[in-house]
């Protein structure tokens, strides 16, 4: 069975680098810094998860970004984790009335993370 593609759009160094230590050897990851590199990689692959921080890079953020894909006809059906350090109610409410399947808060634990992303991917793959 091949493995599950991951795009994670994160602009904090040391949490890409996390990100890729933990779930590097379970899942293909591709990682972008702002919108722009979000942009180009889109469309090189059809990923099974997109794990978006609120705050990146770029001109837009990533309920921006959200907001987009729930709408396209090609990505919608894309499940999203938002991985953000916003950590207040409002955040989380923004969040998933931007799109979002599911929010974590940063810091979360590894067992936790693990355990969200690999039901969002099976609901993904079952649906």
């Amino acid at each position: 069975m091949a493995r599950s593609k991951i795009l994670v759009v994160e602009d904090d160094y040391d949490t890409q680098i996390f990100l890729k230590l933990l779930l590097g050897k379970k899942f293909d990851l591709e990682i972008c810094r702002t919108d722009e590199e979000f942009y180009e990689v889109l469309g090189n692959c059809c990923y099974n998860l997109i794990i978006m921080d609120i705050a990146i890079k770029g001109n837009k953020d990533g309920l921006q970004i959200t907001r987009e894909l729930k709408i396209s006809d090609l990505y919608k059906s894309i499940p999203i984790l938002c991985l953000s350090a916003h950590v207040l109610e409002s955040d989380k409410e923004n969040a998933l009335n931007a799109g979002v399947d599911k929010f974590l808060a940063k810091p979360v634990s590894n067992q936790i993370l693990l355990e969200t992303i690999n039901s969002m991917i099976l609901v993904d793959q079952l649906s």
